[in-house]
């Protein structure tokens, strides 16, 4: 009779608890910032270094179990398993706010309007006589309380290069992912790098396009649904997309220890995962963000 596989159960972790933490802080942090609050940055900064902190503390917890000969069969397939529902948890993130898009576009905005069932009722007259719909919303109704941007994102031509170097990126992790397949190292090293860089290259246009969406177009948060929903679906995918490279470059620095066989890759794996995740959110959001508002 075979021996039953044995199943590592680690020591009980301060990790989760910090990361917690970390979140609340930064959570409050972001919510004072948005408010003018003085002491919004350094509450945020403190959130931002706590979850600095626990990202590379539990990363190296995890990956000393790795290297230490811990983890078998069974344990890989419980993190496979939790890999998907984490991204699946990611998945429901977003749509909640292409949700809020969807229905602000298609319902709230018409229905002020004077469109639709609340046109009975008398929506439109009672609260904004004047007001036209029109998507994007550039002539808020209430434009002392929310500034009117001057002008919609355009798709061209940041946005539009950016969608290039993230769908090129999804080609050089697969590429790097068959080379750890095939054990060609330098080929596999060499793709990671220009996923990373094509990563950093994204980063850095998104925020070159922040800055001249707050300077010449003058569109932030408080402008209404349009500058609001256009900076919290941009501005997360930004930060999925930081998270992104950062494990990039940490799964790099592993494939150049040696860290990672044809048959034993899985952080590798969660890691190229995860980047597609990012790479599909941000063709959604270039489609329904950019490109229909144009119609």
């Amino acid at each position: 009779m075979d021996e039953p596989e044995k199943y590592f159960v680690p020591e009980p972790s301060k990790w989760p608890i910090i990361a917690a933490v970390g979140l609340f802080v930064l959570a409050i942090g972001a919510a004072t910032c948005f408010h003018n609050d003085p002491y919004g940055p350094y509450i945020l900064s403190i959130g931002i270094f706590i979850l600095i902190y626990m990202m590379s503390g539990w990363f190296g917890a995890v990956i000393y179990e790795s290297r230490s000969g811990y983890y078998n069969m069974q344990i890989y397939r419980t993190f496979r398993w939790a890999m998907f529902w984490f991204i699946f948890s990611e998945v429901m993130f977003f749509a909640g706010f292409f949700g809020a898009l969807f229905y602000a576009r298609n319902f709230s905005v018409p229905w002020l309007g004077g469109e639709g069932a609340l046109n009975k009722l008398g929506t439109h007259e009672f609260l904004w006589p004047a007001f036209i719909a029109q998507w994007p919303l550039l002539n808020n109704p209430n434009p002392q309380l929310f500034p009117n941007p001057l002008h919609s994102m355009p798709p061209l031509w940041l946005p539009l290069f950016n969608t290039f170097a993230l769908l090129l990126s999804s080609i050089t992790i697969t590429i790097a992912h068959h080379a750890l397949f095939a054990n060609r190292r330098r080929l596999l090293a060499v793709m990671l790098v220009a996923t990373i860089i094509l990563g950093v290259t994204f980063l850095l246009l998104q925020g070159f396009e922040y800055h001249e969406a707050y300077t010449e177009f003058k569109m932030s948060l408080a402008s209404g649904i349009y500058g609001t929903t256009f900076f919290m679906l941009t501005g997360f995918h930004g930060a999925h997309v930081t998270i992104g490279t950062i494990m990039l470059i940490t799964i790099w620095v592993r494939c150049l220890y040696g860290h990672f066989t044809p048959e034993h890759h899985f952080a590798f794996q969660a890691a190229a995962w995860y980047w597609h995740f990012v790479d599909v959110v941000w063709l959604c959001l270039f489609i329904y963000v950019y490109v229909l508002p144009l119609r």
